[in-house]
This record gives structure tokens, sequence and C-alpha cells, in this order.
């Protein structure tokens, strides 16, 4: 009994001695890096909003006071889900993505949907309002992993047992948002599935044609619109088109280069002075560049890197494989978000209208990150607690 207990301090000593070496506990450094960026982007919010803010409604906090709320409600979102063991989400994770879809449909009825900028999208009234295809992408997640920590992988052999469910699962949300229409979403939905058929060990003899034929539908969808296809065509070159289809892509240049080194000063952005559309949302990365400059720049993108990275640890020290193919999806999933964000703002990619996960304005957002958030902080705290028990069970025996 003696000798067990010491074994148990032993382990201890060591998990603690590997947390002052790491720098802590993983779902503590993923805890921290999120309030960090929550708080950047409530920063940056009240910055980059107030200009417009005040001449739309009078009032330079409206979209500030707006996002606090948002964000309070979401670190209770991450608070609860954090405590809740993660392998209850299985049970849930079909009804989930059944509601979804239900919701979707609802979003495109005339009367119902809310429209903005010509796009369907939202569900509510008043300020109460949210993306069904926000959640769409933590209902995919969950369900993807539950259906993949079922399969045996010797039987992937037959295409039907290795696509099915994910394909029509997919197909489903594509079909549904894109008629809002919305292709950066559905484009984002696309990459998190079939990264999870990736981390689910699917063949690439099924996974790289069925890629193929989702890019050129993509293509397709993007060319075939006259509106999304002069979007792809500015971001080929904008200044053919600069007080057009080029005008976000130029101005959100202009407020990145205007930064410099360490940018002209928090608050001292000129171009949320009505020059660049949704400086609060979709190109808040660009007014944080000509604020903070490259070197803030650079820390984003390093505290987005370390999320990525701190989200690959959790996913291979997770003590099943439903939490390994969860964290990879939720890992994925902001990841992917970001990139193509950045990849927006900084010209490297076509203008698609994702936000900046857990810094843009946008209530459904930021909620339901936070709450993958928490859920991915769960996975964590159970890996390394299973990891502790097998080494002290090894030291022990």
């Amino acid at each position: 009994m003696a000798s067990h207990s010491g074994a148990v301090r032993a382990s201890r000593r060591a998990g603690a001695t590997e947390d002052r070496l790491t720098g802590g506990h993983p779902s503590v450094l993923i805890g921290m890096t999120v309030g960090a960026l929550v708080l950047l982007g409530l920063i940056m919010i009240l910055s980059a909003s107030n200009v417009a803010a005040f001449a739309q409604y009078g009032s330079s906090f409206r979209f500030f006071t707006r996002q606090l709320v948002w964000a309070a409600a979401g670190l209770a979102a991450f608070a609860v889900c954090a405590r809740i063991d993660y392998r209850r989400w299985r049970r849930a994770s079909g009804p989930l993505l059944g509601i979804v879809l239900l919701l979707l449909l609802v979003v495109l009825v005339p009367g119902v949907g809310i429209a903005a900028g010509g796009s369907a999208r939202w569900l509510g009234a008043g300020p109460l309002q949210f993306q069904p295809s926000e959640v769409a992408k933590l209902a995919l997640v969950l369900f993807l992993a539950d259906a993949y920590a079922r399969k045996k992988e010797r039987g992937y052999g037959d295409f039907s047992y290795a696509m099915f469910p994910a394909l029509p699962a997919i197909g489903l949300l594509a079909l549904l948002i894109m008629l809002q229409p919305d292709l950066g979403t559905t484009l984002l939905l696309g990459g998190i599935g079939f990264g999870i058929l990736f981390a689910a060990a699917v063949p690439g003899r099924f996974l790289v044609p069925t890629i193929a034929a989702g890019g050129a539908a993509a293509a397709v969808a993007a060319l075939i619109e006259p509106y999304r296809r002069a979007r792809v065509l500015a971001f080929l070159n904008p200044w053919e088109d600069p007080f057009n289809t080029g005008y976000h892509t130029i101005q959100s240049l202009i407020a990145v280069g205007s930064g410099g080194w360490f940018g002209v000063g928090l608050g001292a952005s000129r171009q949320k002075w009505l020059y660049i559309p949704n400086a609060h949302t979709d190109f808040i990365f660009a007014i944080f560049a000509e604020e903070t400059g490259l070197v803030g720049s650079l820390v984003v993108i390093g505290m987005f890197a370390f999320l990525a990275y701190m989200g690959v640890r959790v996913a291979r020290r997770a003590p099943d494989r439903f939490g390994m193919l969860v964290a990879t999806g939720i890992t994925l999933w902001v990841s992917l978000q970001a990139l193509v964000n950045m990849g927006a703002v900084t010209a490297s990619m076509p203008v698609t209208g994702v936000p900046l996960p857990l810094v843009s304005f946008g209530g459904s957002s930021l909620v339901i990150s936070l709450a993958a958030m928490g859920i991915l902080v769960n996975i964590a705290y159970h890996g390394e607690r299973a990891r502790r028990e097998r080494g002290s069970s090894r030291r022990g025996a």
C-alpha cells in the first residue's frame, strides 16, 4: 500500500514537472489563449466599429456592447462544455445534426429567415439572432466523430462503408448552406469534414477522388454566379475594378500596409472611417494590422498557430478515438477559418465573408466557437488524466 502511494506521488510529481517544462496543463494553456483572443476581439471591435456605429446608430458603443453580451454568453458556454464529459456528446450528435438540418431549411422559408447582404442566414428577432450554419460546424464535427469512432478500419475496403454517412451529411449541409447562399461556410464545412475522414484513416483511393469532385463542384459554384465570379477575378487583380469588385481588397491592403512595423496606434486607424466595409466583422484583422503593425499581426497569428499546435497535441493524447476525432475537427475548424479570413484580408485568397474566429463581431460565431473550445479543453483534461493514470499503473506494477 505504501509503495503504491509512493508511486502515485511520484507520478504526480513527474506530471507537475512536465507541466512546468511545457508551460502548463494543456487545458489551461488553451483556456488562456482563447481568453486572450476574446479580449483582443472586444478591444478591436470597440476600435474598429465606433465610427460606423456612431454613423448608423448615434452610439459609438453599439456593436461593442452587443458583443460584450455575446462574449459573456460564450464564456458561460465555454465553462459548461469544459465541465461536461466530452463522451456525453456522442448521444446528442445525431439529434443535433437533425435539428441543424431543420433550422437550415427554416432559414430558407421566405418571411422566416432574416436576409442581409443578399443572403438569408439568420433566425430570430431584433438583437437575438443566430446563424444555424455556425451550429452546423459543431454538429458536423460531433456527428462524424461519433460515426467514425464506431467504424472498424479494416472495413474501409468498401467505398460505401468508408464514405457513409460522411458524404450524405456533408452533402446535405453543403446544399442547404449554398442555397442561402454562403460559399465560404460551405467550403469550410467541406474542409472540416474531409479532414476528419483523413484523421479517421479513410483510404486515399476513396478520399482523394471525393475531394477532387467536391473541389470541382465548388469551382463551378464560384464561377457560375456573376457576383461570386467577380470576387474570384477581383482576387486575381483587384486594381482592374478598384471602385467596385476590388474595393474591399484594395482598402484592406491599404490598412495592412499602413501599419508598418508597430502600427499607427490603438484606436488611430484611418481605414475604419468608413473606407473599409465590415471593418469590425470580416476585415477586423486589417484594422488590427493597421493599428498594431507587423509585430501585433504576428502575435495574433502566433496565438492561432499555438491553438492549432495544442489542438493537435490534444488529439494525439485523447483517451479514445471519439475524442481524437472531435479534437481534430475542432482544431481544423478554428485553424482553417482563421487562415481563410486572414488570407482574404491580405489578398492571398478570395473574399468569402468568413469571420475571424473568437475575434470578429458576431454572436453566433463567438458562442459556438467558445462552446467548441470548451469541449476541446475537456478532452485535454481527460487525456492528461488518462495519461498520468497509465504512468501511475506502470510504476505501481
